[in-house]
């Protein structure tokens, strides 16, 4: 006679969908092994159910000890089995990103979705670092190096997601390294004489007036299109002592109107031909109040509108390949620091919160040679001479 599980014990059972040919061991039984545990009681009163099955009774033996130290480490205590890595990253993307904008919820969804279609399916208590190293192998054979960086962080924050909430162990995600993407166009400076041309050929346009405000001061693009008259101080000479022209860089077009870092608000002080170009733009639209970049109708300029005047302007200059408002950013540092401005006074200037990413990532040597170290060494020898 089969012996009575004691009580608290799990259930385990064989579920026949036919004939039993075998009633001790259920070895030639058509059919699967059965595990049932009860995890205590839910805010209803009823039981936390959880089962598994498998081929063998050692399967599900295997299994129910898995929940029971799952639910030991106090993760597993709601009936999740069926819960996978998409269905993990749709609840970040729902619950996870308070007070984020639209467009950044919707660009974490765009580079999640290349990993998903590999691990997405896969249940997040079953994913492990290998499953992760191989989507994002995969997604590195057809995106950029930052789109596959991007991704890898998007999915290491979901998981920890859920993991705040005892829905898996570890985050798994943390465990691999992101890999190197394919190589997209790096971004460029312009040189001295493409710069002045661009001013010459856009001189009296609106796109004239962003190109002269961000050449001249390396303000991002997201902070020119937020710009407010009431930020832009022509100065007042005869002042004492004389106050220069500036503009106040405080918000952006970034969701809530933060800048993107606390580093980047920052007052500067505007160059003549900025200052000339601004003043001839605010006559010309005879507005004192609003975006300094607007629409007909007031509004404030979007990516788009800005992008589409750009490559009008550089095609006027005669400026050949594809160039983007953005690398004026680029061409103000590399000019600065073609100059002999020091990088840490320019990484001030760009709002950068250190100089690693002024010197990494936006100068572009202008020079075909770096002198400085040959004419140190010309000096030091003609006078020892």
């Amino acid at each position: 006679m089969t012996e009575r599980r004691s009580k608290g014990d799990d259930s385990i059972y064989f579920e026949h969908v036919g004939a039993c040919r075998d009633a001790s061991r259920h070895r030639r039984c058509p059919g699967r092994w059965r595990g049932e545990v009860c995890l205590g009681y839910g805010p209803d009163g009823k039981r936390l159910r959880r089962r598994v099955a498998g081929a063998t009774k050692a399967e599900v033996q295997d299994a129910l000890k898995q929940l029971h130290t799952d639910f030991a480490a106090g993760i597993g205590k709601m009936p999740t089995s069926n819960y996978t890595v998409r269905k993990a990253a749709e609840d970040w993307l729902e619950n996870g990103l308070p007070c984020r904008s639209a467009k950044t919820i919707r660009k974490n969804k765009d580079v999640l979705e290349p990993i998903l279609s590999v691990i997405g399916t896969i249940k997040l208590r079953d994913l492990d670092a290998a499953g992760v190293d191989r989507a994002l192998r995969t997604m590195a054979q057809k995106f950029s190096s930052a789109a596959v960086s991007m991704g890898h962080l998007a999915l290491k924050r979901a998981i920890r997601f859920a993991a705040a909430r005892d829905l898996v162990a570890r985050n798994v995600a943390e465990l691999s390294e992101t890999p190197v993407g394919q190589h997209g166009r790096p971004s460029r400076s312009l040189t001295l004489e493409q710069s002045a041309a661009l001013l010459k050929a856009s001189s009296g346009t609106r796109i004239g007036a962003y190109i002269a405000l961000s050449l001249g001061t390396g303000i991002r693009t997201e902070e020119a299109r937020a710009l407010q008259w009431d930020a832009v101080d022509f100065g007042d000479p005869d002042a004492a002592p004389p106050r220069p022209p500036s503009v106040a860089v405080w918000r952006s077009v970034r969701h809530g109107g933060d800048t993107k870092t606390p580093r980047s608000r920052r007052t500067l002080r505007m160059p003549a031909l900025a200052a000339a170009a601004l003043r001839e733009l605010q006559e010309r639209e005879g507005r004192d109040s609003g975006p300094v970049f607007a629409t007909r109708d007031g509004g404030e300029l979007d990516a788009a509108n800005v992008r589409r005047e750009f490559k009008s302007a550089v095609k006027a200059a005669g400026i050949a390949g594809t160039w983007t408002p953005r690398e004026l950013r680029h061409t103000f540092v590399s000019l600065m620091s073609d100059s002999g401005v020091p990088v840490e006074e320019i990484a001030r200037l760009a709002g950068h919160a250190n100089s690693r990413t002024t010197e990494l990532v936006y100068r572009h040597q202008l020079r075909p040679v770096m002198e400085k170290g040959a004419e140190a060494i010309d000096q030091l020898f003609t006078g020892a001479a």
